[in-house]
């Protein structure tokens, strides 16, 4: 469980002067994926089912995860008070699903899906050590560095349970790079796009692309050279490659010239 509870934040010490309206944004469509966290256990739990080691984590996890959208959306509706947290989520739901009823990964194998949890909390942790760093709101930045912590914790119980499988599975170094891309590559899928939309875009209808590149343009304008350091090397451990040197520098560099840029071409299109 999380070492911290909704009454360790400081709310009285919120500035509203100081909110970003592009942080707000992103923020509102950050808790809604964060407090979907239930489905994913039933998910995650159904993937590992008969794994009474795993599945017990899993559960802890959703409730560590449905306390940060429970986190953020207090905190938005406390920079904009119109906003209804509940009715944005159920359009969330309403409108993007979670296969629950699948009985296996849609990783292929076990060991798959755990490698592509751990990309998602390196993704997590590193965005939120990003937002936290990119405010100037205090109770955002104490509620984002929180949960970064969190998802750092999250991404070492992944990795230590995917060891377990990794040669169980059969899964080689070029498959376990494979599913690491595959992860990475839907980081602009419909979840967050949607998300985005539910939040800050409603009634309009929904155009993917549109709020894809909303979403983005204020998502990838937080990082720094740091963050995206820090969390190459946490995905070249997960695909077992080296996490350090040569490889990691020039794979850092690129990722973020590709998001400083992108951040910049969607900003001078009015994303």
């Amino acid at each position: 469980m999380a070492g911290w509870t909704l009454d360790d934040i400081d709310w009285a010490a919120f500035r509203a002067d100081r909110v970003d309206p592009d942080l707000l944004a992103v923020a509102k469509a950050a808790a809604m994926v964060e407090h979907n966290g239930a489905d994913y256990a039933v998910y995650l739990n159904n993937v590992f089912a008969g794994d009474e080691t795993i599945r017990p984590a899993v559960d802890a996890w959703a409730i560590e995860e449905i306390q940060h959208g429970k986190a953020l959306a207090k905190w938005a509706m406390l920079a904009d008070p119109n906003w209804d947290f509940d009715a944005s989520f159920k359009r969330f739901t309403d409108g993007y699903k979670i296969p629950l009823d699948s009985a296996s990964s849609i990783r292929g194998s076990r060991a798959g899906e755990l490698i592509a949890r751990c990309i998602v909390e390196t993704g997590t942790s590193s965005y939120y050590t990003a937002l936290a760093e990119a405010s100037d709101e205090p109770v955002f930045a104490q509620i984002c560095r929180k949960i970064a912590a969190d998802e750092f914790r999250h991404y070492k119980l992944f990795y230590d349970h995917m060891q377990r499988y990794l040669e169980r599975d059969k899964i080689g170094r070029m498959k376990r790079v494979w599913t690491g891309l595959g992860r990475i590559a839907e980081s602009e899928d419909d979840e967050l796009s949607y998300a985005y939309y539910a939040a800050n875009m409603w009634p309009e209808p929904y155009d993917r692309a549109v709020a894809a590149r909303a979403y983005a343009r204020r998502a990838y304008s937080v990082y720094r050279r740091k963050h995206i350091d820090r969390g190459i090397a946490m995905v070249l451990k997960a695909v077992g490659l080296p996490a350090t040197g040569a490889l990691q520098r020039p794979i850092a560099a690129l990722a973020t010239a590709f998001m400083t840029r992108r951040a910049a071409s969607l900003a001078r299109a009015g994303a």
